[in-house]
C-alpha cells in the first residue's frame, strides 16, 4: 500500500472543481481510501473503491465508518482487472476515475484500455492516472485522449478526458 502523498493529493484537488456535489467517483488501487474520502468530503454522491488487498479493504471500510461516509461508499475487495469488467457489465459510469497502481509494474497502459472498453468514464469525467514519472502514460486510448500532466517530485498526475466531439456544419 503506497497512499498518495498529501503533496500530490492537494494537488490534485486544486485542480479538480472545489466542489464536487454529485459526482460518482470511481477509486482503483484504492490503498487507503483517501483519495475517495476528501472527494466525498467535497460533495461527491458516491464512491466505489477498489482493491485487491483484504488488508486494504479492512482498513477503506474502517475510515469511511469514523468518518460516517459509508453511505455514499462502496468498497470491494477484487483484482481490478475482474472488477472492470464486472462494473462494465453492470453498465456502471462515472464522472471521475482515479488510477493509482503500483509503481512500475507497466499497470497504467492496460488500466485505460480496460477503463476506454468498458466505457466506463462518462462523456463529461475525467480520469487521474497517478504513477512514476519512469512509466509513460500514454496519450490516446481509444475515445481518450491525455488532456494534462503535472509532475510531483517522482509522481505524475496525467489527466484524460474524451476526445471532443466535433459536428460540422454542413
Amino acid at each position: 500500500m503506497r497512499p498518495t502523498s498529501d503533496r500530490v493529493k492537494e494537488a490534485l484537488f486544486n485542480i479538480l472543481p472545489h466542489d464536487l456535489s454529485g459526482i460518482k467517483l470511481l477509486d482503483l488501487f484504492a490503498g487507503t481510501g483517501n483519495v475517495s474520502i476528501e472527494a466525498i468530503s467535497r460533495g461527491a454522491a458516491k464512491a466505489i473503491l477498489i482493491d485487491s488487498s483484504d488488508k486494504s479493504g479492512k482498513v477503506i471500510r474502517e475510515n469511511l465508518r469514523r468518518l460516517g461516509f459509508t453511505d455514499r461508499a462502496t468498497v470491494r475487495v477484487a483484482p481490478v482487472f475482474q472488477a472492470l469488467r464486472s462494473l462494465a457489465r453492470q453498465g456502471e459510469s462515472f464522472d471521475v476515475i482515479f488510477l493509482d497502481p503500483p509503481y512500475q509494474r507497466n499497470w497504467v497502459k492496460a488500466c485505460l484500455e480496460a477503463i476506454e472498453r468498458g466505457n466506463l468514464l462518462r462523456a463529461s469525467g475525467t480520469l487521474v492516472v497517478e504513477h512514476s514519472a519512469r512509466e509513460d502514460s500514454g496519450a490516446e486510448y481509444g475515445s481518450l485522449i491525455l488532456t494534462d500532466q503535472r509532475k510531483y517530485g517522482d509522481t505524475w498526475l496525467s489527466f484524460f478526458e474524451h476526445k471532443a466531439v466535433t459536428i460540422s456544419a454542413e
